[in-house]
């Protein structure tokens, strides 16, 4: 897997993908999806504005019970950061309150990011040697940002990997190792993030 993406004259990014990573990354989005869970509902026509905006902001106020789920939608309150003598019950509250007026947005965030991965993918054909050259420019590239950030941080917590141990485990895994083929997945998604982040940094 050695495809990264490299800018476009005028704008955008361009990167080129065989068979096999096409493959890959249209499995790893439509897996996560399936984590993600279904959208929410779409209001009846002649539902009344006002209720559907107070429905809409009715959302989850527990943090997820999987570990994956658990990265995607991070309590807002009470991190690595908060004071030791911080108010434990005050925080969760907030947190909970939090949750409730944002998770379904960001759900929907999500979903709309991952699905512009398995559209775009569907939507490009191979060249003669086999490779296909993929195009995004616009929302379409932050869509692409926005789903490889959330594959990588539901990779890292299926390997349970955190920022202090990263480097440490991930390149001293030997061959034979199951969690290998995700690690490596993990390690070309990073790379696939980076260079589409650059060329953001070329347009500004």
């Amino acid at each position: 897997m050695g495809g990264v993406f490299e800018p476009l004259k005028g704008g955008g990014a361009a990167i080129a993908l065989d068979e096999i990573e096409i493959s890959i990354l249209r499995s790893l989005a439509v897996q996560l999806l399936e984590l993600i869970g279904p959208g929410e509902p779409e209001p009846e026509p002649d539902a009344d504005p006002l209720a559907a905006l107070f429905a809409a902001s009715d959302g989850p106020t527990e943090p997820p019970s999987d570990p994956a789920l658990a990265r995607l939608f991070p309590d807002a309150y009470g991190g690595p950061e908060t004071p030791a003598n911080a108010d434990t019950e005050e925080l969760r509250a907030h947190s909970a309150e939090f949750r409730r007026f944002t998770e379904n947005d960001l759900r929907t965030r999500k979903r709309e990011d991952a699905l512009a991965v398995v559209r775009s993918l569907d939507g490009i054909g191979a060249a003669g040697d086999g490779a296909a050259v993929l195009e995004v420019g616009g929302e379409l590239r932050l869509r692409w940002l926005g789903a490889l950030n959330d594959l990588r941080l539901t990779i890292a917590a299926r390997l349970d990997i955190t920022e202090d141990d990263e480097s440490a485990v991930l390149f001293r895994l030997p061959d034979d190792d199951p969690r290998k083929p995700m690690v490596m997945a993990y390690l070309w998604l990073g790379g696939l993030q980076e260079t589409l982040i650059e060329t953001l940094a070329d347009t500004l």
